[in-house]
């Protein structure tokens, strides 16, 4: 008798799937992800960190640091690239040596995003870098070579 009950159930079962299947699929489309800007690495009104021992960038300051212009076509920047910074009231250049956003592959992720201060002809301002640096910025077009010689380690 149990049998005969679960068998007769089973046609019920499979009328209703179809309906049941679509029930599921729209709540899933529902629950999709966003894909926007925000998974940006560094962008226009990022709050970064800056790391080396420059005067302006170490004094406290009830606002943090944002970017307010990234110098690439697209207007995201990666490690390796300038960005003009709204620090203190002024506008200053710095160079990204770390970003939240995981990279290419074997490159480090910080917890943090990560500039350094330097001034319009590349120098850094700073003598000292608080933090590693990633050993890729080595390989990358561009004149870092001061920037790396004031690094104390690198990842």
């Amino acid at each position: 008798m149990y049998m005969f009950t679960t068998i007769m159930a089973f046609p019920r079962l499979l009328g209703q799937l179809p309906l049941l299947l679509v029930q599921t699929s729209s709540t899933i489309i529902q629950r999709n992800f966003s894909v926007s800007t925000a998974a940006a690495a560094v962008q226009k009104m990022t709050r970064v960190r800056v790391v080396d021992n420059s005067s302006l960038g170490n004094t406290p300051y009830h606002r943090p640091p944002r970017v307010i212009h990234v110098y690439t076509k697209n207007g995201v920047g990666k490690v390796g690239d300038k960005v003009l910074l709204a620090i203190k009231g002024q506008k200053k250049k710095a160079l990204i040596v770390g970003h939240k956003m995981p990279g290419e592959r074997m490159t480090p992720r910080f917890d943090s995003n990560n500039v350094v201060l330097i001034e319009d002809n590349g120098n850094p301002t700073g003598t000292r870098i608080k933090v590693p640096v990633p050993t890729s910025l080595r390989e990358m077009k561009g004149d870092y070579s001061k920037v790396l010689a004031i690094a104390n380690t690198f990842v």
